[in-house]
């Protein structure tokens, strides 16, 4: 088995000829790998797509882009924060800026207030319903770094966090979370929880040897039929979701890309340091592939 591992915290390009501080700025909130928070946005694009709002509120998709990149990254920041001891023992963020000392504590706390204060910038563009389905979400993604200390599935908390602006995107768009938009956000969780499957079995050694917990140990030996179980749920609440806004057989023809792109994922997953990674970061396209989905059912 190829053991390589790709580690989270690389200077490249541009982010490279940058100053060492505001280099470390950038690397704890990941602005250099754009796939976390594509893959929090996403989410949200597909509920207002679905609700039929995509082309009419254009500008409300940006903001929620903008409120994935500032938020995403003030996620990473936290984690980071109660992850700093961990961070040091896994090969793979064991070069996170706070975990090998590039940035100071008192700083990154500081940089987290900054990512907080823009992701305000983008709540106070919502109208008041969609702004308290937002700040529902808080207690789950402050308990997030915590779960794989007491749980062997904390993917599945990612999952309720990570999915969560589809919720939001439907209070924005439709004005109320009615049954649509709860089955996104159903069938969502499950993906996310199959994506971060793949992605953990590049820790799963360090995992076992500092004792926490991941969906990927705890399927074992069972990850590729865990992670197309997870998969198929998903397409099957998804499906269900896009019935009840066009109730045609014909419409659950929008799913096929997107089930043909998981099915690829996990029958071709190749469970070593480096597959994963791919793996998990072409969910990029299978979000844009789903948005197609949601375009077309929600402005038939």
């Amino acid at each position: 088995m190829n053991h390589t591992i790709v580690p989270d915290s690389e200077t490249r390009g541009l982010v490279a000829r940058l100053p060492a501080t505001p280099r470390a700025l950038v690397l704890l909130a990941r602005l250099d790998r754009p796939i976390g928070w594509w893959l929090l946005f996403w989410p949200g694009a597909w509920a207002i797509a679905l609700a039929g709002e995509a082309v009419a509120r254009w500008p409300l998709i940006l903001w929620f882009l903008i409120g994935s990149i500032a938020m995403r990254g003030a996620g990473c920041v936290f984690n980071d924060i109660v992850d700093r001891d961990l961070d040091r023992q896994v090969a793979r963020t064991a070069a996170r800026p706070l975990a090998s000392g590039a940035v100071s504590l008192k700083l990154a706390w500081a940089w987290l207030l900054v990512l907080c204060l823009i992701g305000l910038v983008v709540l106070l563009q919502l109208r008041l319903y969609a702004q308290i389905v937002a700040l529902a979400s808080l207690a789950l993604v402050a308990a997030y770094p915590f779960m794989k200390r007491i749980t062997g599935w904390p993917q599945i908390w990612l999952g309720l966090v990570f999915s969560w602006a589809a919720l939001v995107g439907w209070a924005a768009a439709a004005g109320a979370l009615t049954l649509p938009g709860l089955l996104l956000y159903g069938g969502t969780i499950f993906w996310v929880v199959g994506y971060d499957t793949i992605y953990a079995l590049q820790d799963r050694e360090d995992d076992a040897l500092i004792g926490i917990g991941s969906s990927a140990l705890s399927m074992g030996r069972h990850v590729r039929s865990g992670v197309t179980l997870c998969y198929a749920a998903a397409l099957a609440l998804w499906a269900a979701a896009l019935w009840q806004v066009r109730p045609q057989a014909l419409a659950l023809l929008a799913l096929l890309p997107m089930a043909a792109h998981l099915l690829w994922q996990v029958a071709t997953l190749k469970e070593d340091g480096v597959d994963p990674l791919a793996k998990f970061r072409s969910n990029r396209f299978a979000g844009f592939v789903m948005l197609l989905a949601c375009l077309v059912i929600g402005s038939a």
